[in-house]
């Protein structure tokens, strides 16, 4: 129970009496006891009165309020106030509303002095009684605090100061206070005309207060405050943001009956239409509809699941109006649903000759993802032409038995991986796709979006296996090392479902929701390089690599494919044009530096546009191109081979190193210089943490053994030393430069020039051990390219020579180095004679 409440708090409003309290209407009993006169109880204020704490509410001077008392003090107190005269009693807001005994520290010290006017007993042993303010008061000392609260009191009159002001101010609250009885239908009309015919500031000011909604702390305050003028301004201030909330309400409840209303009348508008239609006879384009999704449901032969679903859907819709929002979201669900292949598939061509046939038509070499495919026709052969024994197996066993293969073409660009997959699928008979994911940052990109969202649709793989109509094709993936992950999304992990064998039978769509089967996709990825690949999604696939050409590889590869595409493309006639292989080798060398023949194919449909011009002019009628064509039709050379390179390693301190790049292997030179100075080594040329390392350790080395290379031991302290690697631009890092390091650091100090034709690679130790590396076989492809006779490998690298084609092992000289000492022996020439070092 409380000490004193309204008897049906809102937010510290009181209520009126309840109906079963025969006790006349609170307003017109409020405006009757405010007309009273009670001089007595103006003129005779007694020193001490008993004090009932409210909770939650605050009385005002000259308003009625009815309260209800069931704490025993304050039923004791008012049982003590009514019985004598004057019935006066000492009301005082609590601080706090939650604490159901306030102490004299939890009340506010100005009050209202009310006389009781009506009590009544309630069945529950509560008292409800109304009270009328009169006065103001501020608490004294308290004198007594049992059985209840009395304490001394003093008078604090208001002051007001007639002004055109006060008058404006009363005037705008009373404004006001009837634009909310407006917005507030409940509130009687009798109580809004006895407010409005009110004059006194005060009493307006009271009397609003009394009936409108707001905080105590608010409500205690304009008791508190002293000027009438000063209440009102606070008054007002609360009124109008009551206005501003009372209005946004009514704007949307509005709004809200404006759309019910259109809602209904464009129902009304539509069964009239279905009558009109009816009347001429015209059929009901719904109804054809949903009848044509029904067929279209049992034709698409889908699994239980996915049909369950597409028939409730269905349902749906059908109990839709066609002009309802969700009606075209069902039906374009439904339409994505029975276009999906579901038991659409095409026959696989297990013809391994005609296979073989096509993948040599269309590409030279790349053997092993020749094999590869073939392994894989003759597993599918196999099976198809056993099918019967395999019948005969337990129903999980079948069922755990993955026809779809997952393949990654790793390798430099223009080497074929994509057109690899296309001739793939000629070869089987299959529809190929290809989406590249260069880019993809969004994981709906792969898995859809989901219905929720407008505009949703599934994702990429979906339709495109949609596009093609077929539920096994060659399902191309290109670029896979190029997807972005940031804090748009994964799609890296989404695409782990997509490529797990053990999954993808089961693939789930955001947008379809049903499972669909991916396990007879033949996914074949492309990527130019592993590093960012995610580890988990690149242990699903099986990884081919795709290394460079070899320039014997080129020319035949322009000779039996570049050269026939471009003269095609070009309107030529095979006999009008005619390359020797010289000059095919001149464009090779001269002309393009690179693993794969895109370059190449370029340059060949340069040369051939040149021969179309001359054609059209009537210069020619059949040109044959040699390599003093090219040079004439393609400029001056843009590459220079060995001539550049025993230019460059002429000077002592300058060595050929082998990289690899993801676009395939290079030659870079190592340069060093000394200058007069000491103790001091500088690195230049973009180079990464692990590659200043190694050149660190290259100079340890150096200093370790010097006297033993025959360098002064002392060189380090009368010389600064400069490591640079030219093409500055381009970051560079790795460990498999040590060994160049060394070497040009060596071929410095001791004044012996590397022999121009040797490249080498390996990574060094302190202790001079020559520790294997990788990327050997892009190396050497490069260095053949670049006219290195000479290439020196770490030892344990000798088994990666059986990667390389057998006319670059015969071409090339290898030598395999245990230690430095075995590099420097094969690398730097012979020392100068005196004779020469005297000339």
């Amino acid at each position: 129970m409380t000490d004193d409440k309204p008897m049906k708090p809102s937010e510290g409003r009181p209520d009126s009496f309840p109906e079963n309290a025969q006790t006349p209407d609170v307003s017109r009993e409020t405006e009757a006891l405010q007309r009273e006169s009670a001089p007595q109880e103006d003129n005779t204020l007694p020193e001490v009165l008993p004090i009932l704490p409210l909770r939650g509410v605050v009385v005002y001077p000259q308003t009625a309020v009815p309260l209800t008392i069931g704490q025993p003090r304050s039923i004791r107190l008012v049982d003590d106030v009514v019985a004598g005269n004057p019935r006066l009693i000492g009301l005082v807001a609590s601080k706090d509303p939650s604490i159901e005994v306030p102490q004299p520290d939890d009340l506010y010290t100005v009050g209202t002095i009310a006389v009781v006017h009506r009590l009544f007993r309630a069945p529950d042993g509560t008292i409800r009684l109304l009270v009328q303010g009169t006065t103001r008061f501020r608490l004294g000392e308290f004198v007594q605090q049992e059985p209840y609260l009395k304490a001394q009191i003093h008078p604090a009159p208001e002051t007001v100061e007639p002004s055109l002001e006060l008058e404006a101010l009363t005037r705008n609250a009373l404004e006001l206070f009837e634009r909310i009885a407006e917005l507030i239908p409940s509130i009687p009309r009798e109580l809004v005309a006895s407010v409005l015919s009110l004059e006194d500031p005060l009493q307006v000011v009271y009397t609003i207060a009394n009936f409108q909604r707001m905080d105590l702390s608010d409500a205690q305050e304009i008791l508190e405050l002293d000027n009438a003028a000063d209440k009102l301004r606070k008054l007002l201030g609360l009124l109008t943001r009551e206005v501003e909330v009372l209005e946004i309400g009514q704007k949307i409840q509005d709004e809200a009956r404006s759309e019910i209303e259109k809602v209904q009348r464009e129902y009304f508008l539509r069964e009239q239409l279905k009558a009109i239609q009816k009347e001429l006879g015209e059929g009901d384009e719904q109804t054809a509809e949903i009848e044509e999704f029904r067929k279209r449901i049992e034709e698409a032969h889908m699994p239980p699941e996915a049909e369950k679903q597409a028939r409730r859907e269905l349902e749906r819709m059908s109990r839709l109006p066609t002009a309802a929002a969700e009606y075209g979201v069902i039906r374009t669900y439904l339409d994505w649903l029975v276009s999906l292949p579901w038991d659409k598939t095409t026959d696989d061509n297990l013809d391994i000759a005609h296979a073989r046939a096509v993948l040599d038509e269309d590409h030279y070499g790349l053997e092993d993802v020749k094999e590869r495919i073939l392994e894989y026709l003759a597993v599918r052969k196999l099976r198809f032409e056993r099918r019967e024994e395999l019948a005969e197996e337990p129903v999980d066993v079948i069922r755990r038995v993955r026809e779809g293969v997952i393949l990654c073409f790793v390798g430099p660009p223009g080497v074929g991986k994509t057109s690899l997959g296309r001739s793939i699928a000629r070869a089987m008979g299959r529809k190929f796709i290809r989406i590249s994911l260069g880019g993809m940052r969004d994981e709906a990109e792969i898995r859809g979006h989901r219905r929720t969202y407008i505009g949703a649709m599934p994702g990429r793989i979906l339709q495109a296996i949609r596009r093609v109509e077929s539920r096994n094709p060659v399902f191309m993936l290109d670029e896979i090392d190029k997807l972005v992950f940031d804090f748009h999304g994964d799609p890296a992990s989404a695409l782990l479902e997509v490529l797990d064998p053990e999954q993808n039978n089961e693939f789930r769509d955001h947008y379809l929701e049903v499972a669909f089967d991916l396990s007879q996709v033949m996914f074949i990825t492309t990527a130019n390089q592993l590093d960012t690949i995610p580890p988990p999604l690149r242990d699903r696939m099986e990884i081919i690599h795709i290394s460079g050409y070899t320039e014997q590889e080129k020319v035949a590869i322009a000779r039996n494919y570049l050269i026939p595409r471009q003269i095609r493309e070009n309107g030529l006639r095979p006999e009008e044009i005619s390359f020797t292989e010289e000059a095919l080798r001149t464009i090779i060398r001269s002309y393009t530096r690179e693993s794969g023949v895109r370059n190449l194919e370029r340059e060949i449909g340069s040369v051939c546009r040149k021969v179309v011009t001359r054609i059209a002019e009537g210069k020619h009628t059949r040109v044959e191109v040699t390599p003093e064509v090219v040079r004439e039709y393609l400029g001056r050379p843009r590459y220079f081979g060995q001539e550049e390179i025993a230019e460059r390693t002429s000077i002592p301190g300058v060595a050929i190193g082998l990289a690899w790049t993801p676009v395939g292997g290079d030659i870079l030179f190592i340069e060093a210089t000394r200058m007069p100075g000491g103790k001091n080594f500088q690195l230049t040329g973009s180079l990464g943490n692990v590659m200043q390392e190694s050149a660190r350790a290259a100079l340890s080395y150096v200093r370790a053994h010097a006297e033993r290379l025959g360098i002064p031991p002392d060189f380090y302290e009368k010389y600064d030393i400069h490591l640079h690697v030219p093409a500055g631009a381009q970051p560079k890092d790795g460990p498999s430069a040590g060994v160049t390091m060394a070497t040009a650091l060596v071929s410095l100090l001791t004044e012996r020039p590397v022999r121009p034709e040797v490249g080498m690679t390996g990574e060094i130790t302190l202790r001079g051990q020559v520790l294997p590396v990788g990327g050997i076989k892009e190396k050497v492809l490069a260095a053949h390219r670049s006219g290195l006779k000479t290439i020196i490998l770490p030892r344990r690298n000798e088994s990666d020579l059986e990667d390389l084609p057998d006319e670059i092992r015969q071409e090339m000289t290898f030598v395999f180095a245990d230690t430095v000492d075995d590099v420097l022996h094969a690398a730097l020439s012979e020392p100068p004679s005196p004779a020469q070092n005297e000339s």
